[in-house]
């Protein structure tokens, strides 16, 4: 798949894929992609769920009054940050569902900044269902499977490389009986950040934000969604993870459902303490052209966590969802520079002494 990386003067302009590439996605998708039907910019529909199916006080419509909340609080503090209205498409898939997706593009504080939610519904392939939960499940070529999934996303990439990216993602995810397995239903998400230098007030305040999350629900949770954090943004490839980590939750459903939702409620209502304070104290600092060259390189890691590994990308891409939504994550800029080099004794080797150890990082 292709991502075009471009703006201000001098940023590189790249593309991620070959064509054989492109053409196994699009030999795998061909008949399973839906065009969205976009309802234009103010013509929001006041609920996503299916008239007459969905109970609005089941968990489905719990769940997406959950995540427009969120999404309208958290574009509400950004823009008062930065200045700038986040322009907003609302879509709707014609097998059921759609999103409504908002960004912040080129701002003063920003470079680009996005949250989406989507309700989706529909069935799909047994393969990305087993790419969803993450284990194997044994399937025919052709079985598809009935799913529901909602869900709130957002990257924020600002232009100050001393302003870290931040990363969140909530979502609540149903199946129907299939083939003698019983619907399952499941929580997933977390918040993460990613700087590109070490700073460890920034990191204490973070970090302790989401340990007292945690602490309200189950003590044992900041310490267990920390270490599942490091490793699901680990990239094996370069040996390190994508940034500071947060907490990372997936497949929990070990107890009463409305328990979780409450957790999952509660993180996401924390996204802005946890992470605007930390833009507010740092979006001035003076910078250098070299600062800046390494915000891109690690802009460049980025990229390369979300198109390689991280599922949700997968899982959109594999079940025909929105492309602009779900390449939304990606940055305007970044960087490949070829054998690039830090100070060993530098702010940058620092920093990638703390990425190459997540686990020896306590900030909490």
């Amino acid at each position: 798949m292709a991502a075009v990386v471009a703006t201000p003067v001098g940023a590189a302009r790249v593309q991620l894929a070959r064509p054989a590439a492109r053409s196994s996605v699009r030999a795998q998708a061909a008949v399973k992609l839906e065009a969205p039907n976009y309802v234009g910019k103010d013509e929001v529909p006041s609920t996503l769920l299916r008239p007459g199916i969905d109970d609005p006080e089941s968990m489905r419509g719990k769940f997406e009054r959950m995540i427009r909340d969120v999404q309208n609080k958290v574009c509400s503090a950004i823009e008062e940050v930065d200045g700038t209205s986040f322009r907003q498409d609302a879509w709707i898939r014609p097998s059921g569902g759609g999103g409504i997706t908002r960004v912040l593009q080129e701002g003063n504080v920003w470079e680009k900044a996005g949250v989406a939610v989507s309700v989706v519904y529909g069935s799909m392939p047994a393969e990305s269902y087993r790419v969803a939960i993450g284990k194997d499940v044994p399937f025919e070529k052709d079985d598809r499977v009935p799913f529901f999934a909602a869900g709130v996303s957002s990257v924020m990439h600002p232009w100050n490389p001393h302003c870290p990216t931040m990363h969140f993602n909530y979502r609540y995810f149903e199946t129907e009986d299939w083939k003698g397995i019983p619907g399952q239903w499941w929580f997933g998400g977390g918040t993460d950040i990613t700087p590109c230098y070490l700073n460890e007030e920034d990191m204490k305040h973070f970090h302790g934000t989401y340990k007292a999350v945690c602490d309200r629900h189950d003590a044992a949770w900041y310490n267990k969604f920390k270490l599942n954090c490091d490793d699901y943004f680990m990239i094996p490839h370069r040996g390190e993870t994508r940034g500071m980590g947060g907490i990372f939750f997936d497949d929990l459903n070990d107890r009463d459902k409305d328990a979780i939702f409450a957790f999952s409620s509660d993180c996401a209502n924390n996204i802005v303490e946890s992470y605007v304070p930390i833009i507010k104290e740092h979006k001035n600092d003076p910078y250098a052209p070299r600062q800046k060259e390494w915000q891109q390189v690690r802009r460049g890691r980025y990229v390369e966590f979300n198109l390689v590994y991280d599922r949700g990308t997968i899982f959109g891409l594999k079940t025909g969802g929105r492309i602009e939504s779900i390449l939304m994550s990606m940055p305007l800029t970044a960087s490949w520079r070829y054998d690039y080099q830090v100070d060993p004794q530098g702010p940058e080797q620092k920093f990638l002494d703390a990425v190459r150890n997540p686990r020896e990082q306590r900030w909490v």
